[in-house]
């Protein structure tokens, strides 16, 4: 009886067709450490992208989705350690959000043959496909921000900002400093002057920085801060009564948590874009009828329309068209990660195509080529309104100085193809 029961479960498995794999997308989470706080909107909005498509479509091109979660407490050695754990289970392409880690991964992806998709941050010169075949930092990546942060100076200074001084505040970490090559040339644009003050991880003391600043009165300060060390500088700015609207934050220095503990005195702190906050977007229309009213949200569930969170769906809807992408352009509905970065690079994301997934006005157009792994370098600022406890955008979407950028862009990865023996083209 068990023989009969066995052979005719196997002829119906037969009949039905081979069982289609998911498609895999891991998250490398740190919802524990020094920086949870920002972790957790990251890890909540990734994962209920994915659990949506699951509910509304059956997944991507008839596939199911898996989110694969590997905590890393933002630390460097998890992070590569839970890549190595996860990199076998078909995995398609890694968000790490972390510098330091994407610094480690960008030769074990290009070796392992997977995509890593640092967006706005990571190696800035990993724009160019040519050298870095397997690494994308589309729409925008670091450079492009400390661009359009000077640009917007030079806007409220009526196009002169010659012999003004502008400090950075910024992580003592890869992270932290990789704005520092982009400024130094703008300096040499634009005439003004840079101060460089260093902030040691995790950032809860500051206070030299900003006795610093009250008594060298930059007239701006831009800051480089992840996690806590964000809040602190915030506070401390209050402290000292520095005009928070000179006071300009990259997009990692721009989320609820930066600015909330801080409470009235954060009114009018200013930091870079590269997305629409807020809620007031159609996808959410879908993950309310998909993920949060049948109680699937991840995490708490408490993170809906927050920077953080958009930024990560933002990101998941990214991964998805491009696995989407891979999809078409090899006909099969179980891509590889190998064909995943084909995906990624053949990527054009158009108002059209954004506001038919539900992303309407949430971010400017971008493509993607073997050239070009970074997009169009777009951003916008935002303010925050203590009052109304929101952020609103300023400016519209600005392109940042590519007469800066490709140049630095060029020579650094040139150098990097040299030290690593790597042959650039397409």
């Amino acid at each position: 009886m068990k023989t009969k029961l066995l052979t005719a479960a196997v002829a119906a498995m037969m009949a039905a067709g081979p069982a289609m794999a998911d498609l895999v997308f891991p998250s490398l989470d740190y919802r524990t450490g020094p920086y949870a706080a920002n972790g957790i909107p990251l890890a909540d909005g990734y994962a209920d992208y994915f659990t949506m498509l699951n509910e509304r479509d059956g997944g991507i091109g008839g596939v199911k989705t898996r989110v694969v979660s590997c905590e890393t407490g933002y630390n460097t050695e998890k992070g590569v350690e839970c890549y190595e754990s996860t990199k076998g289970e078909g995995s398609l392409v890694y968000q790490p959000y972390s510098t330091g880690m994407t610094y480690q991964l960008i030769p074990k992806v290009t070796a392992d043959d997977i995509p890593l998709h640092t967006m706005g941050y990571g190696r800035t010169s990993a724009k160019n496909g040519k050298v870095f075949s397997h690494v994308f930092n589309y729409p925008a990546n670091y450079w492009d921000g400390a661009s359009i942060a000077i640009k917007h100076l030079l806007d409220v200074n009526d196009g002169d900002i010659s012999g003004k001084t502008v400090a950075l505040v910024y992580h003592n970490s890869a992270y932290g400093k990789e704005p520092i090559r982009t400024l130094e040339k703008l300096t040499e644009k634009h005439g003004f002057n840079l101060t460089l003050l260093a902030v040691d991880h995790p950032g809860q003391e500051q206070k030299s920085q900003w006795l610093q600043i009250r008594r060298e009165k930059p007239d701006y300060v831009l800051m480089w801060g992840w996690g806590v060390m964000n809040q602190v500088a915030i506070q401390e700015a209050a402290n000292i009564r520095y005009p928070m609207e000179n006071f300009i934050g990259v997009w990692w220095s721009g989320s609820e948590n930066d600015v909330l503990p801080v409470g009235d005195a954060a009114n009018g702190y200013k930091a870079l874009a590269m997305t629409a906050p807020g809620g007031d977007f159609s996808i959410y229309e879908d993950l309310k009828t998909h993920v949060y009213d049948k109680g699937l949200a991840s995490g708490a569930g408490d993170q809906a329309g927050t920077v953080l969170y958009n930024r990560a769906l933002y990101a998941a809807m990214l991964a998805a068209e491009a696995a989407r992408n891979a999809q078409e352009i090899h006909g099969v509905a179980e891509i590889t990660p190998a064909m995943m970065r084909d995906g990624m690079e053949a990527l054009d994301m158009t108002e059209e195509k954004m506001a038919g997934l539900g992303f309407a006005n949430f971010a400017p157009a971008f493509s993607v080529s073997c050239e070009n792994h970074g997009g169009n370098g777009l951003g916008a600022v935002q303010q925050w309104d203590a009052s109304a406890k929101t952020w609103n955008l300023i400016t519209d979407f600005m392109s940042s100085d590519q007469d800066v950028i490709a140049p630095l862009v060029d020579e650094d990865s040139a150098a990097f193809a040299a030290e690593n023996g790597i042959e650039a083209g397409c």
